[in-house]
């Protein structure tokens, strides 16, 4: 199954980006379009952060489950490779 693009996104070029940015700029106002552009770039550094904890968190419990891991090969196994 084929999703077709609409005709105006396909065509829209830098002069349709501008024109897009100032009717946003005019309908919200530029106190209103910065403060959302810094809540994305918070949420942003949120997810980053959330992302490195998270694999930080995975780290330690591999390192920890290797360094409690026990041996458990039968002592005959043992002093047979000895």
């Amino acid at each position: 199954m084929f999703l077709h693009t609409p005709l105006f996104i396909q065509n829209i070029g830098l002069p349709g980006l501008i024109l897009i940015a100032v009717v946003v700029l005019l309908m919200f106002g530029r106190g209103k379009v910065s403060s959302l552009m810094g809540e994305v770039g918070k949420g942003i550094t949120a997810f980053k952060k959330g992302v490195k904890e998270g694999k930080d968190d995975i780290d330690n419990a591999i390192e920890d489950a290797s360094e409690t891991a026990k041996d458990i090969t039968p002592e005959e196994d043992k002093t047979e490779k000895s």
